[in-house]
């Protein structure tokens, strides 16, 4: 028997707090019922004579049809809850928007004015927004001096994930920052596929940036008909560079010529220019999700594209039955 149960699958599961409330309420109104009869019943007359003086003041029918009324009821809810079992092979139509997302690795990415750093929290972003978002193919490029693909278009997120956790600032070897990198490595794989509707690239960055040709590669992109979001991880005061070893630990700060301490600090300016020509929007990160739901609403406003079909298993939906059966319970519970 525990075997059978552990097949259901309740795809309902997120209202089963509610349910559990509603069941209590009924509980309580059903035992408030029994209590104020049986007070009217004493009142009215004695208990032996009860059944020859009223109609249908038996025990055993009040019991039975409050039996029958909770049975209803449970059946009820448990619809409510979408019971499915029994797998079943389904071809379905995958359609989504395609989605690239550009990470800076340079190293003022490791300034810890967001906690505990900016790359570990651009992370972080990254997941949200993928936790959010369904049916969309993304794929991860990272730059710093310079770009590499990361992860190809996909609509394996696990996978995705797995490649973000991965990246460090010392994975690409120089520690500048070049956008046009990140821009020309977008632009290459769009043009790989030029039937696309919807072309979306996003940058995660502090906006520092030694690009040589970015207002040209930005020209590009907008030719290519690529939407550029940005998001701005930083502050507008900054935060030094701290220096990290082998190990992990940190032996101090990035410094200039001068021996004085380098502050890296968030340049919004060429961020809101890329996002704005481009027909994207540039987003400061916060510790809010705000900028997270700005971000998906501008992605869902984009058409989807037909990514092909695909084999799934569903379970199947199993909640008339229970229907059936509650309805069954209360139109006993009416006919007694």
């Amino acid at each position: 028997m525990l075997h059978y149960f552990n097949m259901i699958h309740f795809a309902g599961l997120h209202n089963l707090t509610k349910a559990l409330m509603l069941c209590t309420l009924i509980c309580f109104c059903l035992l408030g019922r029994w209590i104020k009869t049986q007070k009217t019943l004493n009142i009215l007359t004695l208990k032996k004579w009860r059944s020859l003086l009223i109609l249908n003041a038996s025990f055993f029918k009040f019991f039975t049809k409050t039996i029958l009324f909770l049975f209803g009821f449970s059946f009820l809810t448990l619809a409510l809850l979408r019971p499915q079992w029994n797998k079943k092979k389904e071809i379905v139509e995958q359609a989504g928007r395609d989605l690239l997302i550009a990470v800076d690795i340079s190293r003022s990415m490791l300034a810890q004015d967001e906690k505990p750093n900016r790359l570990e929290f651009a992370k972080k972003k990254i997941k949200k927004i993928l936790y959010n978002l369904s049916c969309e193919r993304v794929g991860l490029i990272l730059f710093s001096g310079e770009s590499v693909l990361q992860c190809p278009l996909t609509t394996d997120y696990s996978a995705f994930f797995m490649f973000l956790d991965a990246i460090d600032t010392e994975m690409i070897s120089s520690g500048t920052t070049t956008i046009d990198g990140a821009l020309h490595q977008a632009i290459s794989i769009f043009e790989s596929m030029p039937t696309k509707k919807t072309k979306l690239l996003c940058l995660f960055t502090d906006g520092e940036d030694f690009s040589t040709h970015l207002s040209d590669v930005k020209n590009k992109a907008m030719e290519e008909g690529i939407a550029i979001f940005t998001f701005g991880i930083g502050t507008s005061h900054g935060a030094p560079i701290p220096i990290i070893d082998a190990k992990g630990k940190r032996q101090g700060f990035e410094k200039d010529n001068k021996g004085n301490i380098i502050m890296s600090k968030l340049n919004e300016g060429i961020l809101k220019n890329l996002a704005t020509e481009s027909g994207g929007t540039y987003m400061h990160t916060t510790k809010t999700d705000s900028d997270i739901k700005e971000f998906i609403e501008k992605v869902q406003s984009f058409e989807t594209d037909s990514f092909g079909e695909t084999s799934v298993n569903r379970y199947q939906e199993q909640y008339p039955y229970f229907i059936a059966v509650s309805f069954l319970c209360f139109a006993l519970e009416w006919l007694l």
